[in-house]
């Protein structure tokens, strides 16, 4: 790959992933104190990712990979995605909110899978050179968090009081407009399928990939796949409101350490997968969820808790070990007739149908434990998703039998 398609893609990463960085960590500390949303309100606002993960795989399998360049459509999306965003930043209520983030995600979702066509259609060893150019998506997600905490002060406790968070809608919208404007000028990428080829529903929910679920180890594997987006919902709709309401300064800032986290676990992976296996890799996911959530219920901000922050760097292991491990596995259970259903069927099994109700569960749980003046108690709303995770975890624990796993890195 040339040195200038390399940074044309890893600007294209970093835009990417700077623009979903850049609003949704906040998300749920904007609506409680901007529009006043309830938990259910904001498990609303929070499932249209999911709802866009169900609309994606129709985007790109019916137009995407059959009539327009994928730069292209991009491109479009991430336009109208400007467009969505900057109408969101205008909103005063959540009825006039929620149709945009719905529109929004929409449009957002599969522009995930169009930057990875893109990226890979320009590689001639995707295994070597890909985690060149995503990598870059992690840096984007950081410097938007930074951006909020340290350069603008946006989550400061001022800034949450006087609506400052309404900005970061804003300086989404330009991003999003300049990834749309950028995208035309990105290398081609052509529809990989004839017009005329026939498509199903099937194949393009990637439901062909369901006869994996005869196997045992497999379908356990599906069901703790869906299960562990229940306690997985509740830190992306939880964890900026719950820093932001005990006091901690800068948490969106201070949550760039799960990033940096993941980066560093997703280099450890293959050491342990190799080390351990499959079953005691996703375990530790599992339980690192557990962890994680007893930490954030006994931690506390007066000196920024180590809790509070070990918490936070858990993300690594909650994330790589459970979720990338598991494609790892997936891929290596469909074989070569079966690889892209499977993945999209896992994506659209978790992404779309376990986030969904997570973040029903986490709205009505978060409102269950809320007090006067709109403060929750946040030990009891943290123990349920611990609790939750260990039960998926014991679960996995008996129900999948060992296997040898082939895993190949690069």
């Amino acid at each position: 790959m040339k040195k200038s398609t390399q940074i044309q893609l890893s600007v294209m990463m970093f835009l990417e992933f700077f623009i979903w960085g850049g609003w949704f960590v906040t998300l749920g500390t904007f609506l409680g104190n901007n529009l006043g949303a309830t938990g259910a309100e904001t498990g609303m606002a929070y499932s249209t990712q999911s709802w866009g993960a169900i609309v994606a795989p129709f985007i790109i399998g019916l137009i995407a990979d059959r009539f327009f360049n994928a730069e292209r459509i991009l491109g479009v999306l991430h336009i109208i995605g400007a467009l969505l965003m900057y109408q969101m930043s205008q909103a005063t209520e959540f009825q006039t909110f929620y149709p945009y983030v719905l529109g929004y995600m929409m449009a957002y979702m599969p522009t995930l899978a169009l930057v990875n066509a893109v990226a890979f259609n320009q590689m001639k060893d995707p295994a070597k050179e890909f985690s060149f150019i995503r990598v870059w998506g992690t840096v984007g997600w950081i410097v938007a968090g930074l951006t909020i905490s340290y350069v603008f002060q946006w989550d400061s406790r001022d800034g949450v009081q006087n609506g400052w968070l309404q900005n970061t809608f804003l300086m989404t919208a330009l991003a999003s407009a300049a990834l749309g404007v950028y995208s035309f000028v990105l290398p081609k990428t052509p529809p990989h399928k004839d017009r005329g080829e026939k498509v199903s529903l099937a194949s393009i929910l990637g439901l062909d990939a369901l006869k994996l679920l005869k196997d045992r180890n497999f379908l356990m594997f599906f069901i703790s796949s869906i299960l562990i987006c229940i306690p997985l919902a509740f830190y992306y709709q939880n964890a900026n409101p719950f820093l932001t309401e005990i006091g901690v300064t800068n948490p969106t800032g201070k949550m760039t350490i799960g990033q940096v986290s993941e980066v560093l676990f997703m280099l450890l992976l293959p050491i342990f997968f190799k080390r351990y296996g499959f079953k005691k890799t996703i375990m530790l996911g599992m339980l690192a969820w557990a962890i994680r959530y007893v930490l954030f219920a006994f931690g506390n901000a007066d000196d920024l808790s180590v809790m509070l922050l070990l918490g936070i760097a858990l993300h690594g292991i909650c994330y790589d070990f459970f979720f990338v491990s598991g494609q790892i596995y997936t891929d290596s259970k469909a074989g070569e007739q079966f690889k892209s259903a499977a993945q999209g069927m896992i994506t659209l099994a978790t992404y779309g149908l376990g986030m969904l109700v997570g973040f029903w569960v986490a709205g009505q749980v978060s409102d269950a434990f809320i007090l006067e003046g709109g403060l929750h108690t946040w030990k009891e709303i943290w123990l349920f998703p611990a609790g939750f995770a260990l039960i998926v975890l014991v679960l996995f624990l008996f129900g999948f039998k060992n296997e040898k796993i082939a895993y190949k890195d690069s």
